[in-house]
């Protein structure tokens, strides 16, 4: 393809370094569909004939065909070569072996510029479609999972440590706005995604007089590039896609570290299910939560490719160089990691068993402490007063061995007479939960018109 300006072979070692069909291969949809478009428009520019057109398009069906069935490296009239340096040579050759010398006119006015930053942003595009449908199964499943426990109260945890009490429900729909807003911002980066360098050429432009948004209409994209030395070189539109991925994983880590803790035998509150639990290979009463524990793991691989990424454009001068190689191998892997993962966080929420008995075991009267601040606050002690003789409610509790429900009146009275014999009806966990109807609160009916909400969108999504 270059090898008229040099007189040796190029170094096999080097070869190997250089060549990198052995992964962008996976580009070969995205490739043959612009190279079938870019054969329309060269035929409609006149610079080649309605018949070439034809001809070349055929043979790169017939290449795709070999590539869908896995035999495009197994053809014995088609081996596996050094030549065969990246996708865009290998079909080059093979379309020259299927449809002969016109198959030399399908680069014309083309670099491989232009065309992997295409095939690029084509695959992009395909990823992000491709992972809408499995966010928001999760999704349902999380919503699922909500309405078959909404009456259950859990402790609220922050720092790791007992806060509030909060509907189960609510808790598990925390994940839920996680994952919508991932959603959304998938679909905000493919506006981004969505713009044609192809026409850009190597780094000047097209100087054949191609139509570019005819190109841009035939390949689904929604406006064309603006400066031709960035459209070769632009990567950011991988690298946000990497980020919105990484965010992806870290939302999956935070569900698993949650699961993880909550299936243990000290907490208790679920039971994963077998089938997406493992073993140990000594001890035979263990029950091990691999699939959320793989699923916090994951998160490091999805951080590593976006940080892989970021580091190769960091130095980069303007125009193509031949470190975006690297570019593709973190965002093939990203791809298959979050398509491999989010199917299995969906079973394991549809499949795991709520303990409701261990979930009210954990309650613990002293996460009602605020309500007693509360209770004060409603008898004209500012909060900051309330909230400082709360906490030597709770002191006084710890120090006598009883529960803060426990304390005596006369106990309560030493602290502030403004506590009164109702004081009791503080300790009542569903009054505390309905004290929170606000929009977005863990009150009942403001987690029912919640998950209302998310049937809703996930119901538009469909």
């Amino acid at each position: 393809m270059w090898g008229g300006r040099f007189s040796k072979s190029i170094n096999d070692q080097f070869a190997y370094l250089n060549n990198s069909f052995r992964f962008d291969w996976r580009l070969y949809a995205a490739d043959i569909r612009g190279s079938v478009a870019y054969a329309k428009e060269l035929a409609r520019s006149e610079i080649i004939t309605d018949a070439e057109r034809d001809a070349l398009i055929d043979g790169l069906q017939r290449v795709k065909q070999e590539f869908d069935a896995r035999t495009f490296e197994s053809n014995p009239s088609t081996p596996l070569r050094v030549s065969d340096e990246d996708i865009h040579t290998a079909v080059e050759r093979r379309l020259g072996e299927l449809v002969g010398a016109v198959a030399g006119k399908l680069h014309t006015g083309r670099s491989r510029n232009d065309q992997v930053a295409t095939d690029a942003r084509l695959f992009t595009l395909d990823a992000i479609s491709n992972l809408q449908s499995p966010i928001s199964d999760l999704q349902r499943a999380l919503v699922e999972k909500s309405e078959q426990h909404l009456d259950l109260i859990m402790p609220g945890y922050t720092h790791v440590q007992r806060a509030q009490p909060v509907l189960f429900a609510h808790w598990l729909m925390a994940y839920f706005w996680m994952l919508q807003r991932d959603a959304e911002r998938l679909r905000d980066c493919a506006a981004r995604v969505a713009v044609l360098p192809l026409g850009a050429g190597a780094i000047a432009g097209n100087a054949l007089g191609i139509d570019r948004e005819f190109l841009a209409r035939e390949l689904g994209f929604a406006r064309v590039s603006e400066n031709s030395i960035d459209a070769v070189s632009d990567r950011d539109f991988i690298a946000e896609f990497l980020f919105a991925a990484a965010l992806i994983g870290i939302h999956l880590s935070r569900l698993g570290e949650d699961l993880v803790y909550y299936s243990s035998a000290e907490f208790g509150f679920i039971t994963m299910d077998d089938a997406y639990a493992t073993g140990s290979s000594l001890m035979p009463q263990k029950k091990n939560p691999d699939a959320m524990e793989l699923a916090r793991g994951k998160a490091g691989r999805l951080i590593g490719n976006l940080m892989t990424l970021l580091t190769v454009l960091k130095g980069l001068p303007s125009s193509y160089d031949k470190d975006l190689q690297e570019d593709k191998e973190p965002l093939f892997d990203t791809v298959d990691t979050l398509s491999a993962l989010l199917p299995v966080v969906a079973g394991v929420i549809r499949t795991m068993r709520v303990n409701a008995n261990a979930l009210r075991a954990a309650l613990d009267p002293a996460m009602l402490a605020t309500d007693l601040a509360d209770y004060l606050v409603r008898r004209g002690i500012p909060f900051r007063d309330a909230h400082r003789l709360a906490g030597q409610a709770v002191k006084r509790a710890e120090t006598l061995g009883v529960a803060l429900s426990e304390l005596s009146l006369a106990e309560y009275k030493t602290i502030a007479p403004e506590f009164g014999a109702d004081v009791q009806r503080v300790f009542d966990f569903a009054q505390s939960l309905a004290a929170r109807e606000v929009s977005g609160g863990t009150g009942p009916h403001a987690v029912r018109a919640q998950i209302a909400q998310a049937r809703t969108i996930i119901e538009r999504v469909a």
